[in-house]
Formats: C-alpha cells, sequence, structure tokens
C-alpha cells in the first residue's frame, strides 16, 4: 500500500492550529502581559426596574501610540539585524510592494547614519527580489552615497551597468558626482576615464563636468593635464564659468604655479567674468602659500578697490601668511580689525594667529587671552599644538602656574583631546621648578585619561617622563612609576635610566623580586644596565636575608659586565658563610680572585678552612692554588695549625704534600706539626712519605719522631721504607746522591 505524504506546510506531529503570521511589527512587539479581569456589569442609578445591565467599559484593544513612518521602520529593523532570509521576509510583511517613497526614506536614512553598505544592500534586495523598479530619482539618491563612503566600483557598476538595464540613461550630474568622488579618493586616472566615456555614453559634456575632472586632477598636482582639458573645454565651445577659474586658480596655486594663476585671473576678466570673494580668496591663498606676502597684500587691498567685501576668509588667509613669516605685529592688527568689523572669529582664525602668540614670551599674555576668548565662544581649536605650545612656552619662561591654568582650560573644551605631549612639557618644566607633587597630579591625570595608549598619540620625550619616575621611585611610589613606564614600553620605548630608577626604587622598598624582573626585561631587550642599580638590587637581597638570591644577582652583575666592589664581594661571601652555605660561598670568592679583586682575604682563609673542615679537600686546594696564581698568597702555616689543633689529620697532610710540592713557604716547625699529629693517629706511611720529602728539601725535624716512625714501620712490616728512610736520616743531605734521592721519593 502507498504511503499517503501529507502536506509540506503542516508538520507530521501538529495537533494545534498555527497562530497566524503578525502583519506588523507592531504586532511583533505587542505586550505579553496577562489580559485583566473583566468587571461586572453596573445597572444606571437611573434606570427602571428589572433593567438589563449595561455592558462595562472595556479598553481599547491596542492603545493609541505615536506612529513611525515605515521606512523608519525598516531601517530599524537592517541596523540591529544581520542581512539574512529572514530579515527579507519581515521586509515583506511590513510591506508586501516596495513603493518609491519607501524605498528611497530607507537609503536616505542609511546615507545620513553613513552606512552605505546598507543602502546598497536594500537597494539590491528591492529590485531583485522585491519587484521594485528604480528610476532616476532612486539612482540619484544611491549613487552619492556611495560615493561619499568610497564605494567607488559599486557607484561605478550603478552607473554603467544598472541604470542602462532599467532604462534610465546617465546623466552629467550623476556622473559629475562620481568623478568628483574619484577626485577626493585621489585616483584621478579613474576620473579621466569616466570623463571621456560620457560622449560614448550620449551625454554631453559641460561645464559641469568639466569643473569636476579639473579639480580631480588638479588636486594631485597635475597641472599640464589641466591645461590640456581646459584647452579642449574652449575647443569644444564649452564656455568656462565662474567654479571654473576658481578651480583653475586653486590648482596652480596648490602646484605654486602662480604665472599660471595670475594669467587665469587676467583671462576670467577678459571673457566677462567677474570674480568674486572666493576668487580673491583663493588666489590670495595661492600667494601666501607661495610665500609671497607683498602679493598677497595687494591683491587683499585691491578687494576694497573693486567692490568685494572682504570676509573672515581672506582675514584668515592674511593672518596666517604674517604668522608663518614671523610678522605677528600685522597677524595681530589683522585679528583687531576683525573685531572692530564685526567679522566672525572662528576656529581657523584663532588657528592661523595662536602659533604665533604662543612661540613668543612677550606676547603670552595675549595668548592667554586669547584662549580666555575662545573659551567664551565656545570654539574648539582642531589643532592640537595651540595649547601645546603655550604651555611650552610658559614653562620655558618659568611660569609654571599659568601653565597649569592654560592646560586646565584645554580640558574644558568640548571634543579636544589633550595632546600627551602637552603632559610630558608640564611634568618635564614642573620637575625642574621642584613642584614635583603637582607633576605626579599631571601624570595621574594623563594614566587617567588613557591618551598615552592610542596608537595615534605621538611619544613621550625621555626628559619629560625620566624627572617624575626618579621622583616617584625616589619617594616610596615605584610600582606608580612601574605602571606609568610600561604603558611607555608598550609605545616601544626602552629607556636606560627609566629602568634604572625603577630598579633602585624596588631596590630601596625592599621588593627585589620586582627589581630582578625588570633586570630580565632590561636582559631580553639588550638595554645597558647601570652598576648601582645592580648592587641596591645585591644589597637588597641581602637585607632580605636571602644570600643565594643575593649570589645570583651578584652573577648577573658580572654578565652584564660591570665589576662588584670589593665590600659588595665580602658582603655576599659572609652572609653564604653564616648561613652555611660554604662552597656557593667559594664560588664567590672564585669569581672574586678571578676578577682581580685581592682584598677580603680574612673572609677568604675562614672558607678555605671550612672547606677543609667538611673535607671538600680538592676543592679547598684549588682554591688555594688560584689564590697563589693570583699573587695573594693565604697563610698556610695558619690552617695546617688549625686542621692539626681540630684533629683534621689527613686534610693537614693533603694540603702539606700540596705545599711540599710546590716549594711554598711553609716553615719546617709547621710540618712538625702535622707529622706529631700523624704519628699520634699512627698515621705511618703519609708520614713517612712527607718526611721523606722534608728530608728532601732539608728540613730538620725532631729525631725522636723520626726513631718512632722508623720502629713503626719495621713493625707493620714496611722493611724496606724503614731501610730508605734511615740512610736518609744518616746521610747528610747536601752530599746526597740523587740516586738516593730518587730511592727516597719513590719509596
Amino acid at each position: 500500500m502507498a504511503r499517503r505524504h501529507l502536506p509540506l506546510h503542516l508538520p507530521l506531529l501538529s495537533r494545534k492550529p498555527l497562530a497566524p503570521a503578525p502583519l506588523a511589527r507592531r504586532a511583533l512587539c505587542a505586550s505579553t502581559t496577562p489580559e485583566a479581569p473583566t468587571p461586572p456589569a453596573e445597572v444606571p442609578a437611573d434606570a427602571p426596574e428589572g433593567a438589563a445591565p449595561s455592558p462595562p467599559a472595556m479598553p481599547p484593544a491596542n492603545p493609541p501610540r505615536r506612529d513611525e513612518p515605515l521606512h523608519e521602520t525598516v531601517l530599524h529593523m537592517i541596523r540591529r539585524r544581520p542581512w539574512t532570509t529572514r530579515l527579507e521576509n519581515s521586509i515583506r510583511l511590513l510591506s508586501p510592494t516596495l513603493d518609491a517613497p519607501l524605498v528611497h526614506g530607507v537609503i536616505s536614512g542609511a546615507a545620513e547614519a553613513s552606512r552605505a553598505d546598507l543602502a546598497l544592500q536594500f537597494f539590491r534586495f528591492a529590485y531583485r527580489r522585491a519587484g521594485f523598479r528604480p528610476d532616476r530619482d532612486t539612482f540619484a539618491l544611491i549613487v552619492p552615497a556611495l560615493a561619499s563612503r568610497r564605494m567607488l566600483n559599486h557607484a561605478r557598476c550603478l552607473v554603467l551597468d544598472t541604470m542602462p538595464s532599467f532604462g534610465v540613461a546617465p546623466d552629467e550630474p550623476t556622473l559629475a558626482a562620481l568623478i568628483a568622488a574619484y577626485g577626493k579618493a585621489a585616483i584621478p586616472q579613474e576620473a579621466v576615464k569616466l570623463f571621456r566615456m560620457m560622449p560614448d555614453l550620449g551625454i554631453p559634456r559641460t561645464a559641469l563636468s568639466y569643473n569636476a575632472v579639473l579639480k580631480a586632477i588638479l588636486c594631485r598636482g597635475r597641472e599640464a593635464m589641466a591645461r590640456r582639458i581646459y584647452n579642449a573645454m574652449i575647443a569644444e565651445g564649452v564656455a568656462p564659468d565662474l567654479s571654473t577659474y576658481n578651480t583653475l586658480i586653486w590648482g596652480f596655486g596648490l602646484c605654486k604655479k602662480m604665472e599660471a594663476a595670475v594669467r587665469v585671473f587676467g583671462d576670467m576678466k577678459a571673457h566677462g567674468v567677474v570674480p568674486d570673494a572666493t576668487t580673491y580668496n583663493t588666489l590670495l591663498n595661492a600667494w601666501v602659500r607661495a610665500g609671497d606676502l607683498e602679493s598677497a597684500r595687494k591683491v587683499f587691498d585691491e578687494m576694497t578697490g573693486e567692490g568685494i567685501e572682504r570676509n573672515s576668509v581672506s582675514y584668515n588667509v592674511m593672518i596666517k601668511g604674517y604668522v608663518e613669516a614671523k610678522k605677528v605685529e600685522e597677524a595681530v592688527a589683522l585679528f583687531t580689525e576683525m573685531g572692530e568689523k564685526g567679522l566672525r572669529l572662528s576656529e581657523k582664525t584663532f588657528a592661523a594667529l595662536m602659533p604665533g602668540l604662543c612661540d613668543d614670551q612677550g606676547r603670552v599674555a595675549e595668548a592667554r587671552k586669547a584662549v580666555d576668548d575662545m573659551a567664551e565662544r565656545r570654539l574648539t581649536p582642531k589643532d592640537k599644538s595651540v595649547f601645546l605650545r603655550l604651555v611650552t612656552t610658559l614653562c620655558t619662561a618659568g611660569d609654571l602656574d599659568g601653565a597649569l591654568e592654560v592646560h586646565k582650560k584645554s580640558r574644558q573644551f568640548k571634543h579636544f583631546l589633550v595632546d600627551p605631549r602637552q603632559y610630558g612639557v608640564l611634568m618635564e618644566g614642573l620637575c625642574a621648578g621642584g613642584k614635583c607633587d603637582s607633576a605626579v597630579e599631571v601624570l595621574d591625570e594623563l594614566m587617567e585619561k588613557g591618551t598615552l595608549l592610542s596608537p595615534k598619540s605621538p611619544v613621550l620625550d625621555a626628559s619629560a617622563y625620566n624627572p617624575v619616575i626618579e621622583y616617584l621611585c625616589s619617594n616610596g611610589s615605584t610600582n606608580k612609576a612601574e605602571a606609568f613606564f610600561r604603558q611607555l614600553m608598550k609605545k616601544g620605548v626602552d629607556d636606560k635610566a627609566a629602568f634604572n630608577s625603577l630598579i633602585r626604587g624596588h631596590a630601596k622598598e625592599g621588593v627585589p623580586e620586582a627589581a630582578q624582573e625588570i633586570l630580565a626585561i632590561m636582559t631580553r631587550r639588550e638595554v645597558p644596565t647601570d652598576p648601582e642599580s645592580h648592587a641596591l638590587l645585591v644589597d637588597s637581597f641581602l637585607k632580605k636575608n636571602e644570600p643565594a638570591d643575593a649570589k645570583t644577582a651578584l652573577d648577573s652583575m658580572m654578565q652584564h659586565g660591570h665589576l662588584p666592589s670589593p665590600a659588595l664581594f665580602k658582603s655576599v661571601m659572609e652572609a653564604l658563610f653564616n648561613g652555611g652555605r660554604v662552597q656557593t660561598a667559594s664560588r664567590v670568592m672564585k669569581s672574586m680572585i678571578e676578577k682581580g679583586v685581592t682584598e677580603n682575604m680574612d673572609v677568604a682563609h675562614k672558607i678555605l678552612e671550612a672547606l677543609f673542615m667538611r673535607g671538600h679537600v680538592e676543592e679547598a686546594i684549588g682554591r688555594v692554588n688560584l689564590m697563589v696564581e693570583n699573587g695573594c698568597m693565604p697563610d698556610l702555616d695558619k690552617l695546617l695549625v688549625g686542621l692539626c689543633e681540630n684533629d683534621r689529620v689527613m686534610e693537614a697532610q693533603k694540603l702539606a704534600d700540596f705545599a711540599l710540592d710546590r716549594d711554598f713557604d711553609v716553615s719546617f716547625s709547621t710540618y712538625d706539626k702535622v707529622l706529631e699529629a700523624l704519628y699520634t693517629e699512627e698515621k705511618t706511611l703519609p708520614a713517612y712519605s712527607m718526611l721523606c720529602k722534608i728530608k728532601t728539601k732539608g728540613g730538620v725535624v725532631n729525631q725522636k719522631g723520626c726513631d718512632a716512625l722508623m720502629d713503626s714501620l719495621k713493625s707493620e712490616g714496611y722493611s724496606k721504607q724503614a731501610d730508605i728512610l734511615s740512610r736518609i736520616l744518616a746521610e747528610n743531605l747536601p752530599s746526597t746522591s740523587k740516586r738516593s734521592k730518587r730511592a727516597a721519593m719513590g719509596a
């Protein structure tokens, strides 16, 4: 039996009817609170007896609310949700058919919100899947929106491909807007391609498109190409307008081709085009850019004679030129004239004037008054260097209070980020003036703002941060100094002085572990270290009674090429010795001697004796040999006597043999004590060997001891050694033959 297929739109196990889909966004956003109980029916007081009660007054199903335009609803949806098929279905539910007002409203809203990507996505959805047919007005909205956000390839495809597919021929304003966008994006070659393509598209070229392409190529300095296009414009019979001449003057002035700019200005008058204020301001700016203030002043004065009212732009250009030429007097005079004429003082006016006032110590009062004027007018300077220059000048002049006041005012301007270098100059000046606490307050503000970590923020100078870091480290605030310097390290700062200040600060505060971490960072970054910092680190470990770490710090100091002082060597050796780390102290002693430090021999003697007492004979003898090779002979007599008195006979015998083999200056009386100790301990053969060496060297020993030794040798079965010793003792040492000497030594 064939299985009967159920309809695809019904679920297989569903028993409940599907709820109807909402038809509007209001339905999707409806309240889900439970319904209130229906109130009981009431009977009016004047109703006749037996009358039926009137139905209760029910609240409206949907309370009245402010109606939201449909395009704003759609824009709200596409801005907050990812673009998916589900979103497209939601838009279709809101409006099954997309009409022109809705599409235009969404595109305009997205463009105003700087979301040209959403405008393009919605536009494509509208004509591809929603049945919308765009017209010329639609393309007039979408193309400039894309061009303003540098989405030039998309805009070009819409103009050249999509518009013709809907029977909408591209027009000149649309092409001119796209050409201008390519010019702003610094792609003049594409602008020229579009311009040359216009005749093939059947679009006549007028002054509008010529002006757009001229500006696009002149902004990149291609004045030769601009000349050719201008000549082609004249050849085609297109009359240049005011905007054309203004563009040419601006472009030639940008390239500092003042002869060409003046020629265009003359041609403009010859063709009957009357220059306006923009023309004169453009020519004025060109002369200022070229550095010819005399010619600029002539144009400035000529404006009044030609009936052109000089505006704020004219004055701003001249003020900027005078300030750049270090003629501040003339700039201040023009600024005063602007105020007398009632012209608007803008951010650009103050930005042009302030550098001249800030760099001159004699005009600091005028600069501060200008800052007050800006604050009263609520003008925010776009140039951060204005306050930086003024603070620098005040600090140089020694007016630290004035610098602090200007700095505080700079923070009052809205949307103005203070240059981190301003903080640096202020900290440097305050530290130099003895106001280090105020410098710390400025540092706290800088770290709180977080502007130092911005990728675009400049790096502070070493002269700005080193004084405050040194002050903090010297006054128990090394952690704050380290937090500040770690922010500088993220900007690539590897300052030797700052690193060493941190090490000294942590060491003085009794936190050598933190200092050691800083030292490790310096090692990784190959930053030179300071011997004083190393010494303080070693002392800090010693004060914490951590001699092993102190020894590590001492080794690090020598690895960095610094020679510790004799006192530092002595401190570390004594700490290790007193802590029972004799062999570690011995290694420090070895390093000290190898470095040529011959002081502290009293500590070295204690270490040698302790090594012998603990049975580290080979190591002790090696240290003795090292000392002798470096010219610091230890007191072997004292060592041998001490070992014998402490019943370390074999250690004394090995040391004595070592001294005899190398002809060290040891008294024979000391050797007698060693022999006596060997006799007492019944060390017959070692005593015999040592006695032979002593006699070979011509030494004089106790005869009774020798006789007792021979008796011991005979009793223990060493008859041959006893005979040899007897011959050595019997013969006169100076006439002893070489053969007998060799026999004695061999025995």
